[in-house]
């Protein structure tokens, strides 16, 4: 198994006054996580970049402006993730709320049509008799689509945050800040901070053309639209840079305060959260994969619809059909997990050592499922997981996520690279990247991939380095620390939520639902007794009663229970002390 090291996040020992923050323990945060300034911490929508830096911007906006005064048929193209599904209701929200006729919007079916914008897509925008097509969270790679589109005289606008390739499709305009040429300071946006921008554009040249006043019509405030901004941006586990954090956090306030869309609503109803403290986790953990259960299940037009519902009694039915996706594909995960470690014990066994990367298939593994099985087999092993599906036609569709230090996309370019013909097209970023190759091209890819992979990771560590903050002093082991954390975000990637590790006393151990280990500790050098849970243990090892001494990595949380709080440790890893 891999090895894990505990690491302690470093707090610069030249102090930085942070006026704004009181408490010295958020404050050692803070700086732990780079805060410098008290500017950085303006969650204010003041505090966010001109959308006018953002490259291609203007030219999108004209050509969406001369279509909608034209009333042309517009088509909105989207992704079948939680991002895709937050732009696309995002759009079309915003289009209703201007004013503009005749919009309508497709998610491509990821066993039909496959990612994105492609020519089967885009054959079935010809038979809406769409005249202009968006793209929103895809597109950038869409070659073959927009050239197609463009031969059948429909117009391309593509609005994406996926690297993009050094020639671009021909599209008639691209809306994305990592293109080579964008100044636009943030390269972290979601798909869904993208279209957001795009639409402050567009609402700005509709203002100057006195469009409202001609229609009569009530200047929309696209504030009303950051609920769908803080979850597609969360779900899509992009950098929570200064932008994006002034993003959700003001997306999470406006979800606090109960100004968020009835499907938000009832997806927090369903799984028991308390909408009045929602935090960027729950959106994470318990929103976005109920929403993405539409995508990999069946079709994420489920998902978008039930973030279009008008009314509660639709966003209700939307969401239970959702729970239900999600239990169906926590059980074809389960089954796909063990088929997987089956195959990794059988790999060990061979070389006798874990491989520095994994490339996995079976032909009962789901299509829909293969990122979620790529992401938990790297966080079991912490190595670099491609996991392939069977497709139609002999094809295979991969999925991968990767480990700090090694640049998925990158490695696939350079797979590309050693031969052009291995993959029928890929795509992606540093973590996270997908691609489709001949089910008879497996085995040569395994081997470039695997080679590929080893270059670079003789240059990095393989252990499973856990970032903490350390620990705590006995004096913030309270409610008011707990709530302190939870209301200090936005937590996420970049800006991890805190997490921290001490030795404690057992008091008791029990088992609770057969799988989760239910604690009472005490800190090692005395304080409250405090209730801590650890879920999915192994239950090979726990419970052991005759452990009496544990060092725990955890995160303080608020204990809700019957309407009384108190604080709770949620386990994250635990080992026993001797």
């Amino acid at each position: 198994m891999t090895n894990t090291v505990i690491k302690r996040r470093v707090v610069p020992s030249q102090k930085v006054k942070l006026p704004v923050i009181s408490h010295p323990l958020l404050e050692r945060l803070y700086l732990a996580r780079g805060i410098t300034s008290s500017e950085q911490l303006n969650h204010s929508t003041q505090a966010l970049i001109n959308y006018g830096q953002l490259s291609g911007i203007n030219r999108a906006v004209e050509i969406l402006y001369q279509v909608a005064v034209a009333g042309k048929n517009i088509l909105i193209v989207g992704d079948f993730d939680t991002d895709g599904a937050t732009s696309t209701a995002l759009i079309l929200t915003a289009l209703k709320e201007f004013g503009i006729k005749n919009i309508g919007y497709l998610i491509p079916d990821r066993f039909e049509d496959g990612y994105g914008l492609s020519v089967s897509v885009v054959k079935k925008a010809q038979e809406k008799r769409a005249d202009l097509i968006i793209t929103v969270d895809n597109g950038v790679s869409a070659f073959d689509a927009v050239a197609f589109a463009k031969q059948h005289n429909i117009q391309v606008i593509i609005t994406d945050h996926h690297l993009a390739p050094e020639v671009l499709p021909d599209a008639d305009a691209i809306v994305n800040p990592n293109l080579s040429d964008c100044p636009f300071p943030s390269k972290s946006l979601a798909g869904v901070g993208v279209t957001f921008y795009f639409m402050l554009a567009f609402r700005a040249f509709l203002r100057q053309r006195q469009w409202f006043e001609a229609h009569h019509l009530k200047e929309y405030n696209l504030a009303n639209l950051l609920d769908l901004v803080a979850l597609g941006t969360v779900a899509d586990v992009v950098k929570l840079d200064q932008n994006n954090r002034v993003l959700v956090q003001q997306g999470l306030a406006r979800i606090r305060s109960g100004y968020c869309c009835v499907g938000i609503k009832a997806l927090a109803n369903i799984t028991k959260r308390n909408i009045p403290r929602l935090t960027s986790q729950d959106l994470s953990y318990y929103i976005a994969p109920r929403i993405n259960a539409a995508g990999r299940m069946e079709n994420m037009s489920l998902g978008v619809e039930l973030l279009l519902a008008e009314d509660e009694q639709t966003a209700l039915e939307a969401a239970e059909i959702l729970e239900d996706l999600n239990l169906a594909r926590k059980t074809v995960e389960k089954n796909m997990h063990q088929d997987a470690l089956v195959f990794i014990e059988q790999l060990e066994k061979n070389t006798n050592e874990i491989p520095n990367s994994f490339v996995i298939y079976h032909p009962d593994f789901h299509q829909g499922v293969i990122g979620v099985l790529s992401s938990r087999i790297k966080e079991r092993f912490y190595r670099p997981v491609i996991s392939f599906a069977l497709a139609d036609n002999g094809y295979l569709k991969g999925s991968g996520r990767s480990i700090n230090g090694v640049h998925l996309r990158d490695i696939l370019e350079r797979v590309s690279l050693r031969d052009p013909s291995l993959m029928v097209c890929f795509g992606g970023h540093a973590m996270a990247a997908g691609l489709t190759i001949n089910e008879k091209n497996l085995a040569k890819f395994d081997q470039y991939f695997t080679e590929e992979v080893a270059k670079v990771v003789c240059n990095i560590c393989l252990d499973n380095v856990i970032e903490t903050d350390g620990e705590i002093e006995n004096c913030f082991f309270n409610l008011e620390t707990a709530k302190l954390l939870k209301d200090n975000g936005p937590w996420g990637e970049s800006f991890p939520e805190p997490l921290f590790d001490g030795v404690f006393l057992i008091h008791q151990q029990k088992l609770v639902v057969g799988k989760h280990l239910k604690l009472v500790v005490e800190p090692l050098d005395g304080g409250p007794l405090i209730n801590c849970i650890a879920f999915n243990v192994d239950l090979a090892l726990w419970p052991d009663q005759s452990v009496k001494k544990v060092k725990i990595v955890y995160q303080l949380e608020v204990d809700e229970f019957k309407g009384n709080q108190s604080i709770s440790l949620l386990v994250r890893h635990l080992w026993a002390v001797d």
